[in-house]
């Protein structure tokens, strides 16, 4: 039968093999999975988590063989598993983002993790099986992304990872799974099926509901898949006049995923990830550079911070509406807003896990820095996480005015967190629920992943 795009996706997934993963793409999707463990311990201590893992225990009577981030002895069905460590990666809005614009690592590694514990003894991937079904879940979302200019810019209608993200985990657990390509082709139309959540729900408790779906849904489309259902061949195509994928975008030009070979370049390896310095929106980590570097302009001009020099704080920014909160009430809110980010990164220094406390967020000398805030959007500041800048500018009582602007915070694919910063975060999240000793297993297996026999161990 003549080739389609989904079929072509189905064929990578089914015939990709850990050769054709090279060194620096090994070394990147690695310092996912460690990031992306330490954002869901740390995750694991919020209260959105609290209410999914209660109601997982709760409302749900299964098999519990796969755990849960933050909480020893507690195991779930690999399922529901899957789903709570997805809600705990994304509770803090910590966790890694990509180009064009999503959160692949919690789509996809809380179901390996899951699965990989699922697996009866004899059958259960090696770390080599696990990196490579890993990077099948990233590179279906990345070339899922890249079929639209729509996906580019920072979203309006629905949540990427809850869309390329679903598609990911499913593909990533067909690949665990070994299933055929057919097998796999369905896996990827019912994943489809189990798709979508709209941008409404950013800066609320639901939002981390997109990432622990995604996971989930995605393994449950791979099992069902396996099990023998069977979605539409060519759900991944553009057929005029009846959706598939193309219903989440309204410009969508499928291409075909060429089959796996030694000179195979990954997405991965010619686009790096964006990690994040503290739990906020990826958008926040410009205005916080930006902010933070007019405060050392100020202290050097005045001497110290004093807000009562301040007139007016102008914060130039791009157009994206559920990322422009003047007024935050709640630490959901104020992890997507522009205004509280700035002025957080301008009273304090800093932006960590501290400043989204609710005591932290109704300070009052916080809300007077807030009500002097003025936005503004230049036209050449695109909502497109590439191309945008944060810019930040004090106008003081006495006329003078300091700026400072950042095209490019540390973290983002253009500059990259070293080694040291990595493994910094890692061990501040993980220290909240694990024992230094665990800690370092941990980074060592990780780091080790490729010579890990049983990556159920993880």
């Amino acid at each position: 039968p003549e080739e389609t795009v989904t079929s072509s996706f189905a064929s990578f997934i089914h015939a990709v093999q850990p050769e054709h993963l090279s060194k620096i793409v090994r070394h990147r999707s690695k310092r996912m999975i460690l990031d992306s463990i330490g954002v869901g311990l740390v995750g694991s201590t919020t209260h959105v988590f609290d209410i999914a893992l209660q109601y997982c225990r709760e409302l749900y009577s299964s098999v519990a063989v796969s755990s849960v981030y933050g909480k020893p002895g507690v195991k779930l069905s690999p399922t529901l598993a899957a789903f709570t460590n997805g809600v705990a990666t994304h509770s803090m809005d910590f966790d890694d983002t990509w180009h064009p614009a999503t959160h692949p690592s919690g789509a996809v590694l809380p179901a390996l993790l899951a699965a990989s514990q699922m697996l009866p003894a004899g059958t259960k991937p090696n770390g080599m099986d696990f990196l490579l079904a890993f990077n099948v879940g990233l590179e279906v979302q990345g070339r899922l992304m890249h079929f639209s200019t729509e996906a580019h810019n920072i979203p309006k209608r629905f949540h990427p990872p809850s869309v390329v993200g679903t598609l990911g985990s499913a593909a990533a657990m067909a690949k665990l799974l070994s299933l055929s390509t057919t097998q796999c082709s369905h896996a990827l139309g019912i994943a489809a099926s189990l798709a979508g959540a709209p941008m409404a729900n950013a800066a609320t408790q639901a939002k981390p509901l997109h990432i622990g779906n995604a996971t989930r849904l995605g393994f449950e489309a791979a099992l069902l898949a396996a099990r023998g259902m069977e979605a539409n061949p060519l759900i991944l195509d553009d057929i005029p006049g009846c959706s598939g994928f193309s219903a989440f975008y309204s410009v969508y030009e499928p291409k075909p995923l060429s089959p796996p070979s030694d000179h195979h370049n990954f997405l991965l390896e010619k686009q790096d990830i964006a990690f994040k310095r503290f739990p906020a929106h990826l958008g926040m980590h410009w205005v916080v550079d930006a902010a933070l570097s007019v405060r050392n302009l100020f202290i050097n001009y005045a001497g110290s911070f004093s807000p009562s020099l301040i007139r007016t704080i102008v914060l130039k920014i791009p157009v994206s509406k559920y990322i422009n909160r003047p007024f935050p009430s709640s630490e959901h809110q104020a992890r997507h807003s522009f205004q509280f980010n700035a002025c957080a990164a301008l009273l304090d220094g800093e932006v960590g896990l501290s400043s989204f406390k609710e005591s932290s967020i109704h300070r009052q000398e916080l809300r007077e820095l807030l009500d002097k805030v003025v936005v503004e959007h230049p036209e050449d500041n695109v909502a497109n996480f590439d191309k945008m800048y944060g810019e930040v500018a004090l106008l003081l009582h006495s006329g003078d005015v300091l700026t400072g602007k950042c095209d490019t915070f540390y973290g983002h694919w253009r500059k990259p967190l070293s080694k040291e910063s990595l493994l910094k975060k890692f061990r501040s999240n993980a220290s909240h629920v694990l024992p230094d000793e665990k800690i370092e297993t941990i980074i060592t297996m990780v780091e080790n992943l490729e010579s890990l026999s049983d990556s159920s161990q993880l």
